[in-house]
């Protein structure tokens, strides 16, 4: 039985760079639904602690940070500097700190009509019981290349071979954790964008969840 029968609930999981989180956008905003980006959260507990001058490698302390985060007040932009992602990856892979932020983002899942959630873990952990899975993948070439693009629009100095170099090392450490490793659900449809731009991806995507609502499934 769903653990949220009037909500429709779309999880989006992938690996850095590989376009979830835009698709992610582009489907919240085509079916009217709230959007999570759960990387984000572990974002926004990053900056806490540096914001604090606390430290990042003490779990306890992580945990009560997760435990305050606003969802409501995520910054994308605030959010997107590389030493708080880097921040995040460590905190990331704390088991305390991950279940904390779960209990937030199911809450923001199981509130009607529904909603679209992207990251790591939201078909196998977050939401198992969601109506559409997609997980969306490229090669890690493709992914290093669309990434370098957009640190460059930024102003950044890396080169293609650093940010692939940092891809791959996010692959092994997000593949390889202990706690909810990333991977796709059983059930995921799965989505390799290498060969796709974003228009093609979306209407990949809405096939597929216009295909489950055909089924009975309604948003």
């Amino acid at each position: 039985m769903k653990s949220y029968p009037n909500c429709f609930v779309i999880a989006i999981d992938g690996p850095a760079a590989s376009g979830k989180g835009t698709l992610a956008r582009r489907i919240a905003q085509h079916y009217g639904l709230p959007h999570l980006d759960t990387g984000l959260t572990y974002r926004a507990v990053a900056r806490a602690l540096i914001v604090e001058d606390l430290p990042l490698e003490d779990e306890d302390i992580a945990a009560r940070a997760a435990s305050n985060i606003d969802l409501s007040l995520l910054d994308r932009g605030l959010l997107s500097d590389h030493r708080i992602g880097e921040a995040a990856s460590q905190v990331a892979v704390m088991p305390a700190v991950r279940r904390a932020l779960v209990e937030k983002q199911r809450a923001f899942a199981e509130t009607p009509p529904g909603s679209v959630l992207d990251g790591r873990d939201i078909g196998t952990v977050v939401c198992p019981d969601a109506d559409v899975k997609l997980y969306v993948t490229a090669s890690p070439q493709v992914r290093a290349q669309r990434r370098h693009a957009e640190l460059l629009e930024a102003g950044g100095s890396e080169t293609v071979s650093e940010v692939l170099d940092d891809i791959r090392r996010r692959d092994e450490r997000d593949m390889g954790r202990a706690d909810s490793p990333l991977r796709p659900a059983e059930d995921a449809h799965l989505l390799d964008t290498s060969e796709m731009d974003i228009e093609a991806a979306f209407q990949a995507a809405v096939s597929v969840i216009d295909a489950r609502r055909a089924a009975g499934q309604h948003i």
